[in-house]
């Protein structure tokens, strides 16, 4: 048993190194003109994925990477430094971020909040369903507006991530992960989200919510590099 559970820790050390190098590897086709010089060595990481429109991650299911371009420094800051404390889990994003420095992680924020067209969201969207509505205000002084605002892109603090326009099959993927914080491939590890969904909402209901939010107008984009157009 020993020698079992020895095999999977270094079994899963492997898979998320080969993804970073995946990452890493398609990258570097990507063409980083556009990035400014001092960080292009550094976005190139990013690129490989979140530059490229339509792209998919297979693991843990089918689903578009995020859209990162136009969300908050300080989310972007917080994401990664939950991937590398541990609190968050993914084999690409492990990987990746286990690269960065405090200083790239700043850096490499301040770029995406600032990185496209910098397009407004609306003050006013489209109203839910009443049933998706329902789901929006089921937990009791935990409505999901009080944090993310009432067009899902205003959020209340810049750790808060911004989810109009996000897409939609990613948003289910990510809310999924906050029902299994322990999981050690996708898990993330996040009180307020973790208390909220884990309890409150079943995979069906969590879709129909995904798909409410990664229908409105947002400011998020995916910015491609000239070589991925």
């Amino acid at each position: 048993m020993l020698l079992f559970v020895c095999l999977l820790k270094n079994m899963k050390t492997i898979i998320a190194s080969i993804f970073a190098l995946f990452a890493i590897g398609a990258a570097h086709a990507a063409d980083t003109a556009q990035v400014p010089p001092a960080l292009g060595g550094k976005v190139a990481m990013c690129i490989g994925c979140h530059g490229i429109v339509g792209y998919r991650s297979s693991f843990p299911e089918l689903h578009k990477v995020p859209k990162i371009s136009g969300q908050t420094a300080a989310y972007i800051t917080s994401s990664l430094n939950a991937y590398k404390a541990g609190d968050r889990k993914h084999p690409t994003m492990d990987g990746v971020a286990a690269n960065f420095s405090d200083a790239d992680i700043a850096e490499i924020a301040a770029y995406y909040a600032g990185n496209g067209s910098k397009k407004q969201a609306p003050a006013e969207v489209k109203p839910p369903s009443p049933e998706v509505a329902a789901l929006i205000n089921r937990v009791d002084g935990q409505s999901c507006v009080t944090c993310h605002g009432a067009n899902f892109s205003t959020p209340n603090d810049g750790t808060v991530p911004k989810l109009a326009g996000q897409h939609a099959d990613y948003l289910y993927v990510a809310l999924k992960a906050y029902q299994q914080p322990k999981s050690t491939v996708v898990g993330r590890n996040n009180a307020i989200m973790g208390g909220i969904v884990k309890k409150n909402f079943t995979n069906q209901e969590l879709k129909a919510l995904a798909d409410y939010i990664g229908s409105l107008p947002g400011e998020l984009e995916v910015v491609p590099q000239s070589r991925f157009r």
